[in-house]
């Protein structure tokens, strides 16, 4: 069990590969993904569900931190300068943040296309009309989208600013994220927006992953990600001077 959690999970289930998935998680949260057969991707907005103009900000999570990738330690900061979510343990190491969403036009010219009607369930969805699917159930819509997270992928850069993308879960790793407020957090899996057959895929990948909730116990003050940077310190204060009175 994670140091991190307090009694045991109260939720479970899976994620197909190419779907979709959200929910309003409450502060004090632990949610765990899980890389169930290894090669996922899974894309992630986060809104505060009380205030939906404010959103995960990847700019600013990155800058505050001195950072390109994001892993144990790191906050996800909102466009506020609030952490809505600190990373508490992780198997990865490397999580993508800047290389945003596969669209319609770029999966087609990578696999064959698959309507609902021809596939039902095993359609060929990409991550840019998942993220539109799960937005519009909130009212909100394509001005609202913002940079996301590719948890599970890794995409390095080298001395030409050439962009490489490798999967970064090996089946049964995880990433196990604490929420420091209430969250709207949109899900999907589909395919990373680099993923393609040169990188491995010689077909549309459908790869599933596992979700799990739990309650995590209070943050302490030598909590590891809080002291991770004098930054992090700053943005749990703001935090929770808009949290305190929930």
């Amino acid at each position: 069990m994670s140091e991190y959690q307090l009694g045991e999970t109260v939720y479970t289930d899976t994620l197909r590969g190419g779907c979709h998935w959200s929910m309003r998680v409450r502060k004090g949260t632990l949610l765990t993904l899980t890389d169930v057969e290894g090669g996922a991707n899974v894309g992630m907005l986060m809104y505060n569900p009380n205030d939906l103009l404010e959103k995960y900000n990847a700019p600013d999570s990155l800058k505050a931190q001195h950072t390109f990738k994001l892993t144990k330690g790191h906050c996800l900061y909102s466009d506020m300068g609030r952490v809505m979510a600190s990373i508490v343990e992780d198997d990865c190491g490397w999580h993508d943040t800047v290389c945003g969403n596969m669209n319609k036009t770029m999966l087609e010219q990578r696999w064959p296309r698959i309507s609902y009607q021809q596939g039902l369930n095993d359609w060929t969805l990409n991550g840019y009309d998942s993220f539109m699917v799960e937005l519009a159930k909130y009212g909100l819509g394509r001005k609202d989208m913002a940079a996301n997270l590719n948890l599970f992928s890794k995409v390095s850069t080298d001395d030409e600013g050439n962009l490489s993308y490798e999967p970064a879960g090996k089946a049964s790793d995880s990433i196990t994220l604490r929420f420091e407020m209430d969250t709207l957090v949109i899900l999907h899996s589909c395919p990373h927006p680099l993923a393609s057959p040169a990188s491995g895929f010689a077909e549309y990948p459908r790869k599933p992953v596992q979700y799990a909730l739990a309650k995590a116990a209070p943050v302490a003050d030598d909590d590891y990600c809080k002291n991770l940077c004098p930054e992090n310190q700053r943005g749990f204060q703001n935090t929770f001077l808009y949290t305190f009175m929930d």
